[in-house]
């Protein structure tokens, strides 16, 4: 122990060096190899005991609780449910067993909550078990309830959830499929339609490592997607909606009612953004605007999240307490502080409801909830331990929004957020006591200051996401959220809760102007910022390596307190190394074998389409951004190096390396002479290729291909391939799994699927919004 200036006792934390003969300290530097080696191991062991210390170890247990999840994403096949709980059955009694031990329990409570994680998501993957479609059928007959509707900027879309449907080449009966319709011919949610579609498989990765749509849809219990043929009628339905769809009907003509309102006020993209903050709402908004918000980093603003609900609370909370506070006899006798947290939860709850509950809304609603009952049981709640329950909770009831953007991007903001203020706060407070902090603070330099630090701190802590994800960096972010954040918080938010709370009352129409005044002031700053040289930083594609090393890394430096944290450091700096250093796919061929990318001589893609011109718009778009790649896909140097007839396409790599995608057999016959790759969605597949051959066959078990050039020089025909669907790999959301290649007898037999890929290119309208 050692005395301070106070004369108050303090526990050393770095241990000193050992005494010499006379009781004097000897230099670690006199001492040898041995002497520092004991040095630094007293130091490690002084930092691992404070790290295990009671308490601390709870925050770690949502992170064992995600390995687990992770894992359950990893297998190649879908796990037993019954191993899972045994797992967690056989950590429960080991925990138990070691509950005395002072390493064996904290080991043994680790591997049950990593167990437990598996087992969560194999219990939901079995308990919201549903058929997946797996060929495209082109004309289907359905019926059934509207559950969901999205008006979009240029078409609406439902979802379905199916009473009857009818097909010739039907193999499996969807549950629930998803359907883009005309624009303003969206039937509510809650009534009963009859119409004809044609559908198609949820769509696979468009890239090997690319994001994986049908599985996000899978967990949303969705089967297939397609598009409205014709009319949509309304009909009688044949036995009224269950509860929960009449709950769902009603929150959604509330939210319905209040959108319109809103774009009635106000219109264009103003008033898009304001529906998106009110009721979540934001598929309206121009694709110019939202380019912007995103290359300026105030995406974050249009996702209902920790911020929203924060300013939603706070100003009940304040409003109901400045109330309470005007009546003398309650503000002397009763708790008005706990009586507002009441009212600021009831608030934060309605607004969970009406702003749709998504993934970064459940996750603010949980922690408002916890800080709002911390007040009512005088607790302070803005701790790591809060963050650590939003994400058990949040995991236990949805564990599939691990793999989700806004999962990784909201929890690792708000963790850097809470770890900096936890550790900034005494040191904020103690530079307030001196006279030049006390005049900074009047003119709200400090307000500025903590602005400045959550920008760069939240940023920083999404950047590695963004990249991975969005393959984009944001530059001026910190300046963007200067300007915006401001006019948000004093302006927008204020005004559209007033305008919220006094529609009932008809006197809502000047207040949605006045968020709308607002909302343009910062859609100037987006698209000004979105103009600046060097706004738009674009990153090529890495794999998920990279970004577990990097999660690693933020996790490290967030929850440890001792100087064991700066080893997160030097794992975000390897990932940062490794995704640098990550190769780029020579070819790329699409899941249908009709667009194929190759890399040429300038070191950027040329694209061969057997539709003519560049193809698909949506996944050509997708592959330029995953290869760091600003151009678009009407872009006319996609096509400078490629070289087509009526037989088929040939781009030229290098010195004698040649990709080929023929359109007629004897084209394909021919190119396998010449050619070094060939890529052939026809049948039958030429026999004896001298070529390396992709044909439909290849593509039906992998979906998207990308090769890399191994060979040591360009003459080399040595290409790896990359799947987007490893082989032996089947989980219930891929088109192969076992079950969805069985036929539903109620649905009437199925039919093989035929040797050639026949052109089921989905269209943009449909999967556009998809885009994580």
């Amino acid at each position: 122990m050692g005395d301070d200036r106070t004369g108050k006792t303090r526990a050393r934390t770095w241990p000193s060096a050992a005494p010499g003969r006379a009781g004097a300290t000897v230099p670690v530097w006199l001492q040898g190899a041995r002497g520092l080696t004991d040095l630094l191991s007293g130091w490690l062991r002084a930092w691992i005991a404070a790290e295990i210390a009671p308490g601390r170890l709870v925050i770690w247990l949502p992170v064992a609780f995600g390995i687990g999840v992770i894992l359950y994403f990893a297998a190649d096949r879908e796990p037993f449910w019954w191993a899972a709980l045994l797992a967690t059955a056989a950590g429960v009694a080991a925990a138990i067993g070691l509950r005395n031990r002072a390493v064996g329990f904290p080991v043994a409570l680790g591997l049950t909550a990593v167990a437990a994680g598996f087992a969560a998501a194999t219990m939901k993957s079995q308990r919201i078990s549903h058929p997946v479609l797996p060929a495209a059928v082109y004309v289907t007959a359905l019926s059934g309830f509207v559950e969901t509707r999205e008006e979009r900027e240029r078409t609406d879309r439902i979802v379905i959830a199916v009473h009857t449907i009818e097909g010739s080449r039907l193999p499996v009966r969807p549950d629930r499929v998803r359907l883009s319709v005309r624009k303003g011919t969206a039937p509510p949610a809650g009534a009963f339609v009859s119409l004809r579609a044609r559908l198609m498989p949820p769509l696979q990765p468009l890239r090997p490592g690319g994001y994986d749509f049908a599985r996000d849809l899978y967990f949303q219990g969705i089967g297939a997607t397609g598009f409205v043929l014709g009319a949509i009628r309304r009909i009688e339905p044949p036995r009224p909606p269950d509860l929960a769809l009449q709950m769902t009907a009603t929150i959604s003509a509330m939210r319905d009612a209040i959108d319109a309102r809103i774009r009635t006020v106000v219109p264009g993209d103003r008033g898009a953004i304001a529906s998106a903050l009110i009721t979540g709402k934001r598929d309206a908004i121009s694709a110019e605007v939202n380019d912007a918000m995103y290359v300026s980093s105030l995406a974050h603003v249009l996702s209902i999240s920790g911020y929203h609900m924060a300013v939603v609370a706070g100003v009940i909370f304040f409003a109901f307490r400045a109330g309470l506070a005007l009546v003398p006899a309650l503000a002397n006798r009763r708790a008005i502080k706990k009586w507002a947290a009441v009212g600021a939860l009831t608030a934060a709850t309605f607004y969970l409801l009406l702003s749709g509950a998504e993934i970064a809304t459940r996750r603010a609603y949980i922690m408002t909830a916890i800080v709002l009952i911390g007040v009512m049981f005088d607790r302070s709640a803005l701790t790591l331990r809060t963050i650590a329950v939003a994400a058990l909770v949040l995991l236990l009831v949805a564990p599939e929004a691990i793999v989700h953007p806004s999962f990784q991007m909201s929890f690792a903001a708000t963790l850097a957020l809470i770890a900096v203020y936890e550790r900034g706060l005494p040191w904020f407070s103690a530079v307030g006591e001196t006279r030049l902090a006390m005049k900074v603070a009047l003119w709200g330099g400090r307000e500025l200051l903590a602005l400045v630090v959550a920008s760069a701190v939240a940023g920083c802590a999404t950047t590695l996401f963004a990249a991975y994800h969005f393959h984009r960096l944001a530059p001026y972010g910190v300046l963007a959220n200067l300007a915006a954040m401001p006019i948000v918080s004093a302006w927008v938010m204020p005004a559209g809760l007033l305008a919220l709370i006094t529609a009932p009352f008809g006197f809502d129409g000047p207040l949605w102007q006045l968020m709308g005044e607002g909302i343009a002031r910062m859609t100037d700053v987006a698209l000004w910022v979105s103009r600046l040289p060097g706004a738009v930083g674009r990153i090529s594609a890495f794999g998920v390596a990279p970004l577990l090393l990097g999660t690693a890394g933020i996790v490290v430096l967030c929850l440890l307190r001792s100087p064991l944290r700066f080893g997160g450091a030097v794992l975000l700096a390897v990932a940062c190394g490794f995704a640098a250093t990550t190769r780029q796919p020579d070819v790329l061929v699409s899941a249908d074998a009709r667009m194929v990318a190759v890399r040429t001589d300038n070191g950027r893609y040329s694209v061969m389409s057997a539709a003519g011109g560049n193809g698909d718009a949506f996944t050509l778009r997708t592959w330029l951004a995953a290869d760091g790649d600003g151009r678009q896909p009407g872009d006319e140097s996609l096509s400078q190096d490629v070289r087509c007839d009526k037989a088929g396409c040939v781009v030229a790599r290098g010195r004698g390396i040649t990709i080929a995608q023929p359109h007629t057999p004897e084209a394909a016959a021919e190119d396998c002479e010449r050619a070094t790759v060939v890529i052939w969605s026809g049948a039958p597949s030429p026999a004896g290729c001298r070529a390396m051959l992709v044909d439909a066959a290849e593509i039906r078990a992998s979906g998207a291909i990308a090769l890399l050039h191994n060979g040591e020089n360009e003459e080399d025909k040595n290409y790896e391939v990359i799947r987007a669907r490893p082989r032996g790999q089947e989980r219930p959301w891929m088109h192969n799994w076992t079950r969805n290649q069985t036929a539903d007898r109620k649905a009437g037999a199925g039919t093989a699927a035929p040797t050639a890929l026949p052109d089921v290119t989905p269209r943009t309208d449909d999967v556009a919004v998809e885009d994580p």
